[in-house]
């Protein structure tokens, strides 16, 4: 699998990486309804096994347990087939499970050490600041991300949902190395301010939902978005209900059409639309068992055609 360079940091990335989001189990605010472990488990590995070498997940993923499986899919993993693990700081959760965003710098960094103990690990290959909330203490929360970074506990930094003068605001304190923000075909908006800071400041992208969440994995249906369990998020979705939906659902086949003529997964187009944009370094790509990792991870090899790419835009509605 072929790896790109991923902005100004020292790694070498592959053009897909394992998003752990989904396999965070239910209980929590951002849950996909109930998870199976042992399959959730079954997804990294699997990825790794085909030569996926990074890993995003979150501490808040399922309060903790994203981070928890994850360290248990790469335990006895050898050190050379061992991938990086990417995680976030500032969504925090009480007792009850209620999560809010702080950027004080000694809730980073106790939340910093959590995670090294959640993932089993003495250094983290990439922390990010998961959301620029409250915007008045993004300068404080990236100090201390600095700091860790100095300590050792982390490798490189990064944000993830900023726009650029947030960036720049962080960027007078400690170079931002990284940068992680929604992207897929029907969600773009990052094409006019976001995506050009990046890439003139060299800071690599690792887009997330290039999918949209599933809708434009060629998987989902109008019925299996009525049969989803009530405790997942995209049941109230405006993409997922109509007038929406209907449209979406006729992009899907589009993005069909053209996989066909390369032996690829809608999935897989929907990701490789993304990755044709010269700022994005590579793409997150969520799985919940290893065969809906075997339907992905084409991707990483797979680029359209200028005339493809302008049939998909003609698509979007």
């Amino acid at each position: 699998m072929q790896k790109v360079r991923f902005g100004k940091t020292d790694l070498e990335i592959t053009a897909v990486g394992f998003g752990a989001w989904a396999i965070g189990g239910t209980g929590w605010h951002g849950a996909w309804g109930s998870q199976d472990d042992d399959e959730a488990v079954g997804a990294i590995r699997r990825a790794v096994e085909l030569g996926v070498n990074w890993v995003d997940t979150a501490a808040v993923y399922g309060l903790g347990h994203s981070e928890e499986l994850v360290a248990r899919a790469l335990k006895g993993v050898p050190d050379a087939d061992r991938p990086y693990v990417f995680t976030k700081c500032s969504l925090v959760w009480d007792g009850g499970g209620d999560v809010s965003n702080v950027l004080k710098k000694d809730s980073v960094k106790r939340e910093c050490e959590d995670s090294l103990g959640r993932l089993q690990t003495d250094v983290i290959d990439l922390y990010q600041i998961h959301w620029p909330r409250p915007d008045e203490d993004i300068e404080e929360g990236w100090q201390a991300l600095a700091e860790l970074k100095e300590e050792g506990k982390v490798r490189h930094i990064g944000v993830s949902n900023f726009d650029a003068g947030q960036m720049e605001r962080a960027d007078g304190i400690a170079p931002v190395e990284t940068l992680q923000p929604p992207y897929n075909a029907l969600r773009r908006d990052i094409e006019e301010e976001i995506l050009p800071y990046a890439q003139e400041n060299d800071i690599g992208v690792i887009v997330y939902s290039p999918m949209a969440s599933g809708l434009l994995s060629g998987k989902m249906t109008r019925e299996r978005v009525e049969n989803m369990p009530s405790d997942d998020w995209r049941r109230n979705n405006e993409q997922f209900n109509d007038p929406k939906l209907s449209r979406n659902l006729d992009l899907v086949e589009k993005l069909r059409e053209i996989g066909e003529r390369h032996d690829k997964f809608p999935a897989e187009v929907a990701i490789s639309w993304t990755l044709r944009h010269p700022a994005v370094s590579a793409a997150i790509v969520g799985g919940r068992r290893p065969d809906q990792v075997d339907g992905i991870v084409g991707a990483a090899d797979f680029r359209l055609s200028d005339d493809e790419v302008k049939e998909i835009e003609a698509s979007i509605p």
